[in-house]
């Protein structure tokens, strides 16, 4: 299972204080070291580091803060944690190679990516079980569910597309062709609009997801993995050019390119949209950009081998 991790990615602390409190934590998955480090982002520092096993990558916190779900591709399985009580209260067994999740809304249903199956799980929180296979397209990666909990959006990596799928009747009712290898993928808060970060072909694809159409592509960094969205401008992780890209989402026209530490990937906008968190792979570390100054504010030391990819943060208050 280490090849998937592998193909995924070619698709004590010691930080620096931010200016201001954010009530938030982040919760970043440690693929090399096998756990989840929660981290209180007010202070800068850890407050637990909690065992995963099974090569975490994928994370997904839900709406309401109670629990963090975190894939483990070489476990093939899915790990609940009590977000609060910091502790596992279960494991999903779910086959394949459990890659993104995203948890719906309302927190009564998780998808999990099977990188292996063209599929996404469907998995009921309640029970914590198994109870539907999506078909998508090759090498589900992210995952991301519009605001009224209706579409659910796969970046199909080996497909070069995203599919659309109604969550009511649980099919695919749209491909959409974006750039080459979409891996990370976002939704607006209007869920209007969905950017898929193309490890491929260095881009953006901008989509309209009432339309189901490609309507834009915005040049990235060397090996762009995922996007956050805040103050009218998007962030891309550029992994090889250990960048972040930062482009207008109006004009869709790139901005500025911030260095932030080695081989970025997971990242993340605060609820106060003031900061943006970005888990650096190579270098073990998290770097904070101020999302107004564009510029890296801080910098948290981490396990080894972050990734965070998904919805890893968690307001507190």
């Amino acid at each position: 299972m280490r090849a998937l991790a592998l193909a995924a990615l070619a698709a004590g602390l010691g930080g620096l204080a931010l200016g201001t409190a954010v009530a938030e934590e982040a919760f970043v998955t440690n693929q090399l070291s096998d756990d989840l480090m929660v981290v209180d982002l007010a202070t800068s520092r850890s407050v637990a580091t909690i065992p995963i096993g099974g090569k975490p990558a994928g994370v997904a916190v839900s709406t309401d803060g109670r629990f963090a779900y975190v894939t483990s591709p070489d476990a093939k399985e899915v790990t609940v944690v009590d977000a609060a009580a910091r502790q596992v209260t279960g494991r999903i067994e779910v086959g394949g190679g459990p890659l993104g999740i995203a948890v719906a809304p309302d927190g009564r249903t998780a998808y999990v990516a099977d990188w292996y199956a063209a599929a996404v799980r469907v998995i009921d929180t309640a029970s914590r079980s198994v109870t539907a296979s999506i078909a998508v397209g090759a090498s589900p990666s992210g995952l991301a569910v519009t605001p009224d909990g209706e579409l659910l959006l796969s970046a199909d990596r080996d497909d070069d597309s995203v599919s659309v799928v109604d969550t009511a009747t649980r099919q695919r009712k749209a491909i959409i062709k974006v750039g080459t290898r979409p891996f990370g993928i976002i939704i607006d808060a209007d869920g209007r609009r969905a950017y898929t970060a193309n490890v491929g072909s260095d881009d953006v694809s901008v989509i309209d997801i009432a339309e189901a159409r490609e309507i834009g592509r915005v040049p990235a960094g060397m090996r762009p993995y995922a996007v956050a969205l805040t103050q009218g401008r998007g962030f891309v992780t550029d992994q090889y050019g250990g960048t972040v890209t930062v482009f207008d989402l109006a004009s869709l026209k790139p901005i500025k390119r911030i260095s932030v530490g080695d081989y970025p990937e997971g990242i993340a906008a605060t609820a106060d949209g003031k900061r943006i968190i970005v888990a650096c792979w190579e270098s073990n570390t998290l770097s904070i950009i101020d999302a107004a100054e564009l510029k890296v504010v801080g910098e948290i030391k981490t396990g080894d081998g972050p990734r965070a990819f998904g919805v890893f943060l968690r307001r507190t208050e």
